[in-house]
């Protein structure tokens, strides 16, 4: 009886228990949960809207036609590098579209990747585009991989209507196998029936200005940016022009303008990057650098640039680096060769050196400073008869450098010929004893006029001819060849250079100042100046010879030569402090070894009044030259001003008598009296 309360008692408690709760606690609990849902739902209404309106919202999906239409546009305006993404985007969107594969092609043709053009004319072909369309698209993807045939193959497939575009592609190949005469021949064939083909007239420019021709080069990059004043390829032809005929800074705005239009546009940005670092701007030309290297990965041309700018940083480990980053693409250029050697030879690779400047001298032969270089790296090989084949015809000038006779002199002594060492010696102890000339030849005349006759289309025979005779005393002749060379080339630079030379040869300055400023209208860099500047100051132009110099530097702040020569005339003209912050900056440069700079800044600083410096200047001057009667008389005039006047007389009575009709030099014997 009793175990039956106990088996309920759970029970009936638990019961209890639930009827015992505060129905002020239950009844909240209830609307509580109610509560929730409601929020729960509230909140997922609230993201099915928001996703109704970001739906809503949301930009539509690219339209093919709509890209392609902007691709073509910008292609038109110019900006290639736009016009290449907007056809790859209408190509994401609509993959198997043939014309827009062909849009991306000419896209990349534009901006000479010919590789990947082809391979988008491959697409669109697959994707059902006619060949027989794409001839000449196909033409020109194979000249920009060096397939010169092939191109003038699918180039004279072409079909009519697209004939300009294949002749243009033509010209080009021809150029690219040497045949400039058919390729000028084709382009202005066209642009007989074509007139206002901007692009023919671009190529046209560019052939001329390969050749020489400065003034047919500038008026067909002027006709060619009239008619597409947008275009950078004629942007950047017009500012290698400018920049021929008026300096680096004219030069500037033209490629600045071609960047506008398209700023990863590879050709504008190697040529601005080259002339801001030929100003000295050198932050700048390596900014263009990296935008040429984000255009072009892996561009040889702006890597070598880069390496250029190490290299006057002194980095020559990286500069060493940049260059072979560079695969031998640009080994054969004069600039990378004088600059791989310059690294090598520093590096004590005097072999390598030699190799790298022989290669400049066969390419160059004329060139002086590439002769000299390597004579200097031969000398060190012990290569004496190497060294005096390269440096002989630097010796025969009668205005050869005394570091160049002082070589000469060297080569001589280690084969043991001391009596020929000593004659070199003594010239270079005395210095240049007159005006610059043209290099000698020793090939006949009469070789030089059959060659000159046998290739009657190129001048630089008949150059030869004209050196020829000038060498040999026939001023008359060459003069008169010289005039025939005008006469058939009136836009070429050399021509006018050449005429100007045989007429200072004939002692005829002031018609060698006009030669000279016509060809400096075409071509205003650093030996037609000096030339203008030097013809002008001889037949007493001297107003215009300083005219001449100020507007070179103005354009080409960071000539040594021109720095140079203003130097030397603020010291004739008594402007001393001027005289001595040019030619110390022109010292910080080229060291301690110009015998002119020299000489200038102690006549600079004993004007100056401070004689101590005068003669340390001075004196080094005079241990360069001894027998060198500007120098002598530089170290007088520096003895003088630091009050040592019995040793300033004994070097002016020397430099008087080195040079007795000097008048300068007299005076300053005549003042220490």
């Amino acid at each position: 009886m009793t175990s039956m309360p106990d088996t309920r008692y759970p029970m009936l408690r638990r019961r209890k228990r639930r009827r015992l709760l505060p129905r002020r606690l239950t009844l909240p609990a209830a609307i509580s949960g109610e509560r929730a849902r409601l929020l729960v739902i509230c909140v997922l209404c609230m993201v099915i809207v928001g996703i109704g309106v970001a739906l809503a919202m949301r930009a539509p999906r690219p339209d093919a036609r709509q890209l392609l239409a902007v691709s073509l546009t910008t292609l038109d305006n110019g900006n290639y590098s736009a016009a290449r993404s907007n056809a790859q985007a209408a190509i994401k969107a609509a993959p198997k579209w043939a014309i827009a594969h062909a849009v991306l092609a000419r896209a990349y043709l534009e901006l000479g990747d010919g590789l990947a053009a082809e391979a988008e004319l491959a697409r669109a072909i697959d994707a059902g585009l006619p060949a027989a369309r794409l001839h000449q698209l196909q033409a020109h993807a194979r000249l920009l991989q060096g397939d010169l045939d092939g191109a003038i193959e699918e180039a004279a497939a072409t079909r009519p209507r697209y004939a300009d575009y294949a002749a243009r592609i033509h010209a080009r190949a021809l150029v690219s196998k040497g045949d400039g005469v058919g390729a000028r021949a084709i382009l202005q064939a066209l642009l007989g029936r074509s007139p206002r083909d901007a692009a023919a007239w671009t190529d046209l420019g560019r052939i001329r200005l390969t050749a020489g021709d400065v003034g047919g080069a500038s008026f067909a990059a002027t006709r060619a940016v009239a008619l597409a004043p947008r275009e950078p390829a004629a942007l950047t032809l017009q500012g290698e022009v400018i920049r021929s005929c008026y300096g680096l800074i004219a030069a500037l705005p033209w490629f600045e303008a071609a960047l506008r239009q398209d700023a990863y546009y590879h050709p504008a940005l190697i040529e601005y990057a080259a002339t801001l670092g030929d100003t000295g701007r050198n932050a700048e030309m390596l900014a263009a650098t990296r935008s040429a290297l984000l255009a072009r990965p892996g561009s040889a041309q702006a890597l070598y640039l880069q390496a250029v700018l190490a290299a006057r940083a002194g980095q020559v480990d990286l500069a060493r680096s940049l260059l072979r980053r560079t695969g031998g693409a640009i080994g054969g250029l004069p600039g990378a060769l004088l600059l791989s050697g310059s690294l090598d030879y520093t590096q004590g690779k005097f072999e390598q050196a030699a190799t790298a400047w022989r290669q400049l001298v066969a390419v160059q032969p004329l060139n002086i400073v590439a002769r000299r270089l390597l004579g200097v790296a031969l000398l060190r090989l012990g290569d004496r008869r190497g060294a005096l084949d390269t440096l002989r015809p630097i010796g025969l000038r009668s205005d050869a450098d005394s570091y160049s006779l002082t070589l000469i002199a060297r080569a001589f002594e280690t084969a043991g010929d001391r009596s020929m060492a000593a004659r070199f010696l003594d010239r270079a102890a005395a210095g240049p004893v007159a005006p610059a000339s043209v290099f000698a030849t020793d090939d006949a005349i009469g070789a030089l006029m059959a060659s000159a006759d046998a290739s009657a289309g190129d001048p630089t025979y008949v150059l030869g001819v004209i050196r020829a005779q000038v060498a040999s005393g026939d001023t008359a002749g060459a003069i008169a060849r010289a005039r025939g060379l005008v006469q058939a080339g009136p836009g070429a630079p050399a021509a006018q250079l050449a005429l100007g030379d045989t007429l200072v040869a004939a002692g005829r300055y002031p018609e060698a100042a006009t030669a000279y400023a016509r060809a400096a209208d075409l071509s205003f860099d650093e030996p037609t100046m000096l030339r203008l500047v030097d013809a002008l100051g001889r037949s007493g132009q001297t107003e215009d010879a300083a005219t001449a110099l100020a507007l070179y530097l103005s354009q080409n702040p960071q000539s040594l030569a021109g720095q140079r020569l203003l130097g030397h005339w603020q010291v004739e003209s008594g402007a001393w402090n001027a005289a001595i912050e040019t030619l110390e900056g022109v010292r910080r440069r080229v060291g301690n070894r110009d015998g002119g700079v020299l000489t200038d800044l102690a006549l600079a600083y004993a004007g100056g009044d401070d004689g101590m410096i005068a003669v340390r200047y001075g004196r080094a001057a005079y241990a360069m030259s001894p027998m060198n009667a500007a120098a002598a008389d530089a170290y007088g005039v520096a003895l003088a001003a630091n009050g040592d006047a019995a040793g300033a007389r004994q070097l002016l009575l020397k430099a008087s008598r080195l040079a007795p009709e000097d008048a300068t030099i007299a005076s300053h014997l005549t003042a220490l009296r």
